[in-house]
């Protein structure tokens, strides 16, 4: 094998590996995705997000009044890029919900604003906290008319 082959293999090798660590992982990242009705992989931890994308679900689920298990991918590399295999997703965060992945910041955001989202966890038999504060707005504003 001369030096330029050896090269070519050896360049190969980062994607093979991570294929092997993905498969690896497959099988804890399932059992971390159904551990819990809402499950969240991002950057940092709810109480301290450490990007602008991770912050903004834990605002988006904040809002909603979700209880969710939160994963930090900066703590362990073969998490990060095993859940980008697992959904074949590339961004962090990534959310989950009753199994289901359901996308990233854009989408969660997306979902908020049309409704999508407070649906979705009906699905899943979680209310949100925003169904409340609007029926007791409503229930208000119906009583200051009378």
């Amino acid at each position: 094998m001369n030096a330029f082959t050896k090269s070519r293999e050896l360049r190969k090798l980062p994607a093979l590996l991570s294929k092997w660590y993905s498969a690896k992982a497959a099988p804890e990242i399932e059992q971390l995705v159904k551990a819990s009705k809402v499950v969240v992989f991002m950057k940092g931890v709810p109480e301290q997000p450490q990007c602008g994308f991770s912050n903004a679900v834990v605002q988006i689920l904040r809002m909603h009044g979700v209880k969710y298990d939160a994963h930090n991918v900066l703590q362990d590399e073969d998490l990060r890029q095993g859940i980008k295999d697992f959904s074949n997703w590339p961004t962090i965060p990534q959310v989950f919900i009753n199994g289901e992945f359901i996308g990233g910041c854009d989408i969660m955001l997306q979902m908020h604003q049309s409704g999508d989202l407070i649906e979705e966890l009906e699905k899943a038999g979680i209310k949100s906290a925003l169904l409340e504060k609007e029926k007791e707005k409503s229930e208000k504003d119906s009583g200051s008319e009378k």
